[in-house]
């Protein structure tokens, strides 16, 4: 059975509702990444930090997989399929993908600032004086700006037995998710389906650019590989 990998960003979640990542003036939901995504900004104001997560919790309770969710789930029936997302929510889960990598951490999940391996499952608010069974501070299951991705040597083992990559809904341009795309065996076939592409013909052997929403390239794509 041949192996699928694919890479999701903001793209992907987008037409649920919800805002992944930071737009192109540096916010997220209006707020300064770095004072929100950082070590430092949690250092500076911890209830501000936990104030964004939770209402970035709350919105994610409220928001639905979409079409290009669904459609991925398909693949399953006729190929090994291993998502790769460099999103925090659980949109894949909940359509029904069963392998599913999240590069920068989850939403719906905290873990002790004392000993990252306690990791528990959130959906509620999270507040000062909530700890961990060792009673030090959570703090979102989210890989911050500067800290280390502990996963990465996990999705380069994924994307380097590829058959076949789909990159949806990701500028490749932020590191070190868009490094993966490098590990891949030469000629393997890539597509790569955004609206407005940042990736050019010739960047790769076998490359085709799919110009369309989620929804649209995800079902085109499906079609075809089905077909």
């Amino acid at each position: 059975m041949k192996k699928i990998v694919v890479l999701t960003g903001a793209g992907m979640s987008a037409e649920s509702g919800l805002k992944t990542f930071r737009d192109a003036n540096g916010l997220w939901e209006g707020h300064d990444v770095m004072q929100v995504a950082s070590p430092k900004g949690w250092n500076t104001n911890k209830q501000l930090v936990l104030d964004f997560y939770n209402q970035r919790r709350a919105q994610l309770l409220q928001a639905k997989p979409n079409k290009a969710h669904q459609e991925l789930v398909k693949l399953e029936r006729n190929f090994k399929v291993e998502i790769i997302t460099q999103n925090v929510d659980d949109l894949h889960e909940r359509a029904g993908s069963s392998k599913v990598l999240h590069l920068h951490g989850e939403l719906l999940k905290v873990r002790s600032t004392k000993n990252s391996t306690l990791i528990y499952d959130w959906k509620k608010d999270l507040c000062l004086g909530d700890t961990c069974e060792e009673n030090s501070q959570l703090r979102p299951h989210i890989v911050w700006f500067g800290e280390e991705v502990p996963l990465l040597n996990d999705a380069i083992n994924m994307t380097a037995s590829a058959d076949i990559l789909i990159i949806i809904g990701t500028s490749m341009q932020v590191y070190p998710a868009a490094s993966l795309i490098n590990f891949i065996n030469y000629n393997t076939p890539i597509y790569f389906i955004d609206p407005k592409p940042t990736i050019q013909k010739n960047y790769f052997p076998n490359l085709t650019i799919i110009p369309k929403n989620a929804s649209d390239g995800v079902t085109a794509i499906v079609g075809q590989l089905m077909g």
